[in-house]
């Protein structure tokens, strides 16, 4: 596996929050040569920075997402990619709808890889307060844990 790609709506809070920490733990693991990076189904962010929230969120646990910009997913990632991971389930509705026939990406919820959450939504803070933000980091951390053991499984 080289390319994983985080899916969200909008990709400035829950996506991006994704990407950083998953580039994170696959630093830890000395797996950084593996290419992350995160995109939205909708086109309203293009451009734009996560959330301040976000960025601030995920500065507590020691990851960098500030310099990250939103962008919309395209048919190119559905084979530029080989795992693209959707944050809920109207996210992986949209995915398996815009996949074109010749994709050769695996489609899956981030959760799937969850040993707390399995298989479940991560819930969109983008509404909320500060405490939806808090609750996704412990999330996300655990299921960018689990994709990581799944590539280092992969390859041994």
């Amino acid at each position: 596996m080289k390319n994983i790609l985080f899916v969200c709506l909008g990709n400035i809070c829950r996506s991006s929050m994704a990407h950083g920490i998953m580039e994170s733990e696959l630093e830890k693991r000395g797996l950084s040569h593996i290419n992350v990076d995160s995109a939205g189904t909708s086109n309203w962010h293009i451009g734009n920075p996560p959330d301040s929230r976000a960025i601030a969120t995920a500065a507590q646990i020691g990851v960098d997402i500030s310099n990250q910009h939103a962008r919309q997913i395209t048919p190119e990632d559905f084979n530029n990619f080989d795992l693209i991971l959707a944050m809920d389930t109207d996210n992986f509705k949209d995915l398996q709808a815009m996949a074109p026939k010749n994709s050769t990406a695996e489609l899956a919820m981030c959760l799937d890889f969850s040993s707390l959450n399995s298989g479940g939504n991560v819930p969109d803070p983008y509404y909320g307060g500060q405490e939806g933000f808090n609750l996704l980091i412990g999330m996300l951390e655990d299921a960018c844990k689990g994709i990581a053991d799944h590539i280092t499984n992969q390859q041994n």
